[in-house]
């Protein structure tokens, strides 16, 4: 008889599985159609930052592509095609080689300026205390500051009559009124050690992050060899930081190949046209009404920066595989 009831309880639980079963599987299209609902949605809501994105930024990148080959002016009612015109008329104007070898030159600098001062920041700043939190924080500051606002700020501290002079006229007990920003020797060097500065927080972070991320057991390793921090840190930890090198050292060189707002604001290109970026001789050109001249001009640009930081990223790409 205990037999028999055992039996029927399991012939009523085999009944109801099957019964969830059948429920579960007759859920499944509502279930299915409900999720391809959901999964439609968001495309609409992508809408409006289409639009915005296409009309903001895509329209006026292809017409960038048009423009150079235009009369387009201030000095023109109408827009005509004048094919390669544009293109003739700058590469015989005698300061676009100069100024591209300028902007060459500020994009080296900054670049050595910027990840120096990030690797030395992120060396001394690597170990988790309160103290290195709160100087990473500090650091990272000039990084959400508008590039304008430093390079007014530093054009006021490094003028003539500008606070750094009258420090050192007090350290020096004599009248100093060097012209940091009136050189035409050293004034670039300036410009790119005030943009080096302004970034050098980002190449920090990613510094910090690869040095974080690297295994323990090898930087253990070098220890029981009997190997000192510098020999470590060239042998075993520097070639480990090859994927940030490569990241920081090409953002580097095209955002400073494409710089104007620190440039702007500290010299305008002066003194001389010493520190007349590209972009900087590209708005001069635009301010002269000279519209077409001036996207052949930033084609040109793009051009260059692709010619140069296509063989930099593989280059820099190779040497990570081959650590």
């Amino acid at each position: 008889m205990v037999d028999t009831a055992t039996m029927d309880a399991l012939d009523a639980t085999r009944a109801k599985d099957r019964d969830r079963d059948r429920d579960t599987v007759q859920d499944r299209p509502s279930r299915r159609n409900r999720l391809r609902g959901k999964a439609n949605q968001p495309w609409w809501f992508a809408l409006p930052a289409l639009a915005v994105f296409g009309v903001f930024f895509l329209l006026p990148n292809l017409l960038n592509f048009v423009y150079p080959f235009t009369d387009w002016s201030a000095f023109h009612s109408q827009i005509g095609f004048v094919g390669l015109s544009n293109f003739s008329t700058i590469l015989h104007d005698g300061s676009m080689a100069r100024d591209i070898r300028i902007t060459l030159e500020y994009a080296v600098l900054v670049a050595v300026f910027q990840n120096g001062f990030g690797l030395a920041l992120a060396l001394l700043l690597e170990r988790d205390t309160r103290f290195n939190r709160f100087f990473r924080a500090v650091f990272f500051l000039p990084v959400l500051i508008s590039a304008l606002a430093v390079g007014y700020i530093f054009r006021a501290l490094l003028a003539q009559d500008g606070a750094l002079n009258s420090v050192l006229s007090s350290l020096a007990g004599h009248h100093v009124d060097t012209p940091w920003l009136g050189s035409t020797t050293w004034t670039l060097v300036v410009v790119t050690l005030i943009h080096g500065w302004k970034w050098m927080g980002l190449a920090m972070l990613i510094y910090l992050a690869g040095l974080k991320s690297m295994p323990g057991d090898v930087l253990e390793a070098a220890r029981i060899d009997g190997a000192g921090w510098w020999r470590t840190f060239w042998s075993v930890r520097f070639p480990l930081l090859a994927p940030a090198v490569t990241f920081n050292v090409t953002t580097a060189l095209i955002g400073s190949m494409n710089t104007f707002d620190i440039v702007q604001a500290t010299t305008g290109g002066g003194p001389g046209g010493e520190t007349e970026v590209f972009n900087i001789y590209m708005f001069r050109i635009f301010g002269q009404g000279l519209y077409a001249q001036a996207s052949a001009m930033s084609l040109v640009l793009f051009l260059i920066v692709v010619v140069l930081a296509v063989p930099v990223i593989v280059g820099l790409r190779r040497r990570e595989n081959n650590q």
